[in-house]
C-alpha cells in the first residue's frame, strides 16, 4: 500500500489544514489551523506553518525548506502569511504576517516581519531582515545581513549608528502586537508583548491533532485523478520511514494507540531498555 506525506496536521480555532493532493508535506512538518498548501508545493522537514487566528496560503510549486517558520496572527488586525507561486523560502527563514509575491527567493535565515510585502522576483539574501510594513519592490535585492525598512525601501547595515532609531520609528510593537509602550521603555514593552503572545498561544490548549506524518493513499482526501500524481518533479519524495529497532517501532504503536497518555520519564525509559 502506497502512502503519502501529510505532515503533522492540527485543527486550531475550528480550522483544519488543507493540502492539495499533488503537494508534498514532510512527515515532521507541522501545519496548524487555517493553512492551505497549493498544487505541487513542498513543505520540508521541521517546517512550522501556524496560522494562529489568521491564515497561511502557500502557492503553486512554492518551496518551504527545513525548519522555516511561517506564522499568521490576528492580535493586531488580520495578518495572514500569503506566499505566492514559485516562491522559495530557505531553511530557518521566518515569515510573520507578511505577503510574498510570486517568484521571490527568501534565503537561509532571513526574516520578514508583519505587514511587509516582497514584490515579485525580489530576493532577500542570507540573514537579512525585512522589517514591519516595509515594501520591497519587484526584483529588488536585499543584501546579506542587512536591514530593509520603510516604503520606499532603504537599507541599513547592522552596525549603522542610526539603526536603533530607525527601527524605533517603525513602531514594531504596535504593528505586530497592538502594544503602545515607548521604544525606550523596553521592559514594559517586552512585558506587554509577552502577555499578548501568551494569551494568543494559550488557545492551543484546545487544539486537535488530525494526523501525524503519513496517511494511506486510499484515505479520504480531495478528489483527484491518477494523472495528478507528481512524476516529473525530478526529486519526488516517495519516502518511507524505516525503524531498525523493533522496540522503537513497538513503542510508537503503543503511543499512538493510547493517545493522550503521558510519556515515560527518562528513568522509566532507561528501566525499559530504551535509549
Amino acid at each position: 500500500m502506497s502512502e503519502e506525506a501529510q505532515g503533522i496536521r492540527i485543527r486550531h480555532r475550528g480550522h483544519a489544514p488543507q493540502v492539495h493532493p499533488t503537494a508534498y508535506v514532510a512527515p515532521t512538518a507541522t501545519l496548524v489551523g487555517d493553512v492551505r498548501v497549493g498544487p505541487r508545493a513542498r513543505v520540508m522537514y521541521g517546517a512550522v506553518l501556524d496560522a494562529e487566528g489568521s491564515r497561511i496560503e502557500v502557492g503553486e510549486a512554492a518551496v518551504i525548506c527545513e525548519n522555516a517558520v511561517l506564522r499568521g496572527s490576528a492580535v493586531a488586525g488580520d495578518q495572514p502569511v500569503l506566499v505566492g507561486d514559485h516562491v522559495f523560502v530557505g531553511p530557518h527563514a521566518t515569515l510573520l504576517g507578511c505577503e510574498v509575491d510570486r517568484c521571490v527567493y527568501v534565503a537561509t535565515g532571513a526574516t520578514v516581519l508583519q505587514r511587509a510585502r516582497l514584490g515579485a522576483g525580489s530576493v532577500v539574501a542570507v540573514g537579512a531582515l525585512v522589517h514591519a510594513r516595509t515594501v520591497v519592490p519587484e526584483e529588488y535585492f536585499v543584501p546579506p545581513c542587512t536591514v530593509a525598512l520603510d516604503a520606499p525601501v532603504r537599507l541599513l547595515a547592522p552596525d549603522d549608528p542610526g539603526l536603533a532609531q530607525a527601527v524605533g520609528r517603525v513602531g514594531f510593537a504596535q504593528v505586530a502586537f497592538s502594544v503602545d509602550a515607548e521604544w525606550t521603555d523596553r521592559i514594559s514593552r517586552n512585558e506587554h508583548i509577552a502577555e499578548v503572545r501568551a494569551a494568543e498561544f494559550g488557545t492551543h490548549a484546545d487544539d486537535e491533532v488530525l494526523g501525524f506524518g503519513w496517511r494511506s493513499s486510499n484515505a479520504p482526501c480531495t478528489p483527484r485523478e491518477d494523472s495528478d500524481r507528481i512524476d516529473d518533479a525530478g526529486e519526488a519524495h516517495d519516502d518511507s520511514v524505516t525503524v531498525d529497532d523493533p522496540r522503537v517501532a513497538q513503542g510508537a504503536v503503543e503511543r499512538h494507540a493510547s493517545e493522550g497518555s503521558a510519556q515515560d520519564s527518562p528513568a522509566d525509559a532507561h528501566m525499559k531498555g530504551r535509549p
